[in-house]
């Protein structure tokens, strides 16, 4: 007896649409690609290109999988890409049973701008930070982090309800030309120090803040002197860093090397593989930083240029950290809270030749904040990209030779 063939499951479809500069971002054609490589098709419905640089496009597509689960993977990736449902409906919230356990079909955030439809309304989230969870209450949608759910938190569960406005390019942003994800080759340093600066000044004029992420390597390459003269002439509103930044600098300051090295004449020191060590065991004798300052025992450098300008610094330990000085935050959840405090406000940060720091400082933040990342190692500013920091602009140069130039060009003298 002939087996019955079991009939074929009719395609899952799903009608989107998609609002901005979709052209000029190249999100229409991502949109393509992703219905493709999830193995659906695409047919477009409607579409229509703003007719000026204001003017915003708008497409509405119908799409196909071949299962729920492809539609449902299908429906994440798109919606990453701003796509929404055209009938998305209310947004689904269940209730978190437990502090730091939300339910597991939690929505996890990106850093692009994101709007939850609660109650007939489009509400902002706010906090927008990627790795998060959406807690609605009270009329008022706010990322947070897993480790601060509470337990009776409505925490925002599927797909549904969930607006994505990915940030687009200007059309008329030829000024800041260099300002994409393409990592800048050497010969290149000069135009990106010019529009490094260019963009600070706008966001000076804006009243947002300046962020730098430093790592020790601003030290070792000479970058102190004009790193302090940023701070001093108030380029800089805010530095963090860790351990290292401020153990080689002080180091620097106090005996004139830096992990024992000469920072005058490139010659090690007789016995200078102690010297950070000495600076940090004088802080400690201080009282710490602050205290070092106004006792005149340290008076130069990075950190005595934070602490005359009243620049708030965040330093986050480690475990290989030595000492570390006192000033420095080892609870890792607490200095993740300071670092995500002070980044409040900020309109672009400096991330001078430090890679974990700059992860974790790009992890927190929404993808309108401007990210310029600095390392001679081109693989630094391409992993803080990788990690979803899409607004991340590599500089591939020595982070001295960058500074100086920056100082330069911003007359800070």
């Amino acid at each position: 007896m002939a087996e019955q063939s079991t009939p074929a499951q009719p395609p899952v479809s799903e009608v989107v649409e998609a609002q901005g500069h979709l052209i000029d971002s190249h999100i229409m054609e991502k949109i393509f690609d992703t219905v493709v490589e999830f193995g659906g098709r695409f047919e477009v419905e409607q579409f229509s290109i703003g007719r000026t640089n204001s003017d915003p496009s708008s497409l509405r597509l119908r799409v196909e999988a071949p299962t729920e689960e492809q539609m449902e993977q299908l429906m994440t990736e798109l919606l990453a890409l701003g796509c929404t449902p055209r009938d998305s409906g209310e947004v689904e919230l269940k209730t978190a049973e437990q502090d730091r356990c939300a339910p597991e079909d939690f929505y996890s955030t990106t850093n692009q701008r994101t709007l939850v439809r609660y109650r007939g309304h489009w509400l902002e989230v706010g906090n927008q930070r990627m790795d998060a969870m959406i807690v609605v209450r009270d009329g008022v949608a706010v990322c947070r982090r897993l480790r601060d759910i509470k337990a009776g938190d409505p925490v925002v569960v599927g797909m549904k309800g969930i607006r994505i406005l990915p940030e687009s390019k200007e059309r008329d942003r030829l000024a800041f030309a260099f300002m994409s994800n393409d990592i800048s080759s050497e010969r290149q340093v000069e135009t990106a120090v010019t529009q490094t600066a260019a963009i600070m000044r706008h966001v000076r004029s804006e009243g947002k803040k300046i962020v730098a992420v430093a790592g020790p390597v601003v030290v070792h390459t000479g970058g102190c002197e004009a790193m302090s003269r940023l701070i001093r002439n108030h380029w800089i509103d805010v530095l963090l860093a860790g351990n290292a930044l401020a153990v080689h600098d002080i180091e620097s300051a106090l005996l004139g090397t830096s992990l024992g090295v000469r920072t005058g004449d490139g010659r090690l020191e007789q016995h200078g593989h102690r010297n950070h060590m000495r600076a940090i065991n004088a802080i400690y004798h201080a009282g710490g930083i602050a205290q070092a300052v106004e006792s005149g025992r340290l008076t130069t450098g990075v950190m005595y240029e934070c602490v005359k300008a009243k620049v708030p610094f965040v330093l986050a330990g480690s475990l290989r950290d030595d000492g570390p000085l006192p000033d420095v935050i080892t609870d890792m959840n607490k200095a993740q809270d300071a670092y995500a405090a002070q980044l409040q406000g900020a309109g672009v940060v400096l991330c001078l030749s430090s890679m974990l720091h700059s992860i974790a400082a790009g992890n927190m933040l929404p993808a309108w904040v401007k990210i310029v990342c600095v390392d001679i190692n081109p693989a630094v500013p391409t992993k803080v990209s990788d990690r979803g920091t899409g607004q991340a602009v590599g500089v591939v140069t020595d982070v001295g030779l960058f500074l100086e130039l920056l100082a330069r060009k911003l007359g800070a003298a």
